[in-house]
C-alpha cells in the first residue's frame, strides 16, 4: 500500500486520544449537544455518550429563545436522565422546566447532591418541595428568579439536612417599599449547616440578616446584593467582617452576575414578569409548544433511531 493510500485512511488525530480525556472534552458541550449531534459523529463518540458516567452532570443550558429551538427540551432532559441510570448527581435546568419533569427526575436520582433551576417559571414551589424529598443527599440548591414562599423554604431545609448551599435570587424594583423578612427566618430556622448563601434582590432587612448569621454559624460566603433593605453598619457590620469569607454587599458590582442583574423602575405584581405575560401564560404558552412544535428531532422514536448509528 503506498503511503499515500496509507495517509488518507489514517484517522483524524481526535480519534486517537484515550478515551477519558475525549469524555472529559465532550461532556463541556452539554446535554443538548451530546444528544443532538456529538454522539453522532462517530462510532467512539456514540459509546462513550452511552456511558452512564457520562450522565452523572446533566447540564441543560439554552440560551431561552425557545421559540426557536429545534427541539423538545423536556424529552432531551428525560432521555438525558435516563441515561444516567440512577447515577445522576448534578443536574441545571434553565429557561424550561416543569413540576412533572422535576417528578421524573426524582423517581430513579435519588443521589442527586446539586440542582439548580434558572427562569424555571412551570415549577412551583410545591412541585420542588415534593421532588425535594427524593432528594435526601442534597448539598447545593440554586434557585435562579424561581418563585418559591417561606413555607417551601422550610420544607426543603427539612427535607435535606445536608444543605450546604443555598441560592434564592429575585429581581429588585425600585417601587417595592415592602421589607419582609420571613424567607430569612425560614432559612435561618431551618438550614443551619450552610457555607454559602446567595440571596439576590432579597426584601429582608437587618432582623432577618441577623437571624441568619445567628443561626448558621459555618457560613463562608454571603450574597446581599441588591438586598436594599440591609444596612450594614454598626455590630450587624463587624459580625459580617469577621466571620464571612466573602462578604457581597447590597451596592457591590454585579458584573459577574451570569443572569440580567438591571433594576426596573415600575412596580409588577408577584404573578407577573417584566414581559408583561404572567407565569401561567407562560407555561401554557411553552406547553403548546411542547406538543405543537415541529421540533421533534429529539423526540425518543428520533433518538432511538439515531442509537443505531
Amino acid at each position: 500500500m503506498s503511503s499515500s493510500s496509507s495517509s488518507a485512511e489514517a484517522a483524524p488525530p481526535w480519534l486517537e486520544l484515550p478515551r477519558e480525556i475525549t469524555a472529559a472534552i465532550l461532556h463541556k458541550l452539554g446535554a443538548i449537544e451530546l444528544l443532538t449531534t456529538a454522539q453522532h459523529a462517530c462510532t467512539a463518540w456514540q459509546s462513550i455518550c452511552r456511558d452512564p458516567s457520562m450522565w452523572r452532570s446533566i447540564d441543560m443550558r439554552n440560551t431561552g429563545d425557545l421559540w426557536e429551538m429545534p427541539y423538545n427540551l423536556d424529552k432531551v432532559c428525560r432521555y438525558a436522565v435516563d441515561r444516567s441510570q440512577g447515577q445522576l448527581i448534578d443536574i441545571n435546568i434553565e429557561y424550561f422546566g416543569t413540576d412533572e419533569l422535576l417528578h421524573y427526575i426524582s423517581q430513579s436520582c435519588s443521589q442527586l447532591r446539586r440542582l439548580q433551576l434558572v427562569f424555571s417559571y412551570g415549577i412551583t414551589g410545591g412541585g420542588l418541595v415534593e421532588a425535594v424529598k427524593k432528594f435526601p443527599l442534597l448539598e447545593e440548591l440554586h434557585l435562579y428568579y424561581t418563585s418559591i414562599d417561606s413555607q417551601a423554604i422550610e420544607a426543603i431545609g427539612q427535607s435535606c439536612p445536608h444543605l450546604k448551599s443555598f441560592t434564592s435570587n429575585n429581581r429588585w424594583y425600585r417601587q417595592e417599599y415592602l421589607a419582609c423578612d420571613m424567607e430569612a427566618l425560614a432559612i435561618a430556622e431551618n438550614m443551619p449547616h450552610l457555607r454559602h448563601l446567595q440571596l439576590f434582590g432579597n426584601k429582608m432587612t437587618n432582623e432577618g440578616l441577623q437571624a441568619i448569621l445567628d443561626s448558621c454559624p459555618h457560613l463562608e460566603t454571603l450574597d446581599l446584593r441588591q438586598c436594599f433593605n440591609v444596612h450594614l453598619g454598626g455590630m450587624i457590620n463587624k459580625q459580617c467582617m469577621q466571620r464571612i469569607r466573602d462578604l457581597r454587599r447590597p451596592y457591590d458590582s454585579t458584573s459577574d452576575y451570569p443572569f440580567d442583574a438591571e433594576i426596573y423602575d415600575h412596580e409588577t405584581s408577584d404573578d407577573d414578569y417584566i414581559t408583561g405575560f404572567s407565569d401561567m401564560d407562560i407555561v401554557s404558552d411553552y406547553d403548546d409548544y411542547l406538543e405543537f412544535s415541529g421540533a421533534s428531532d429529539c423526540s425518543d422514536e428520533y433518538l432511538d433511531y439515531h442509537d443505531d448509528w
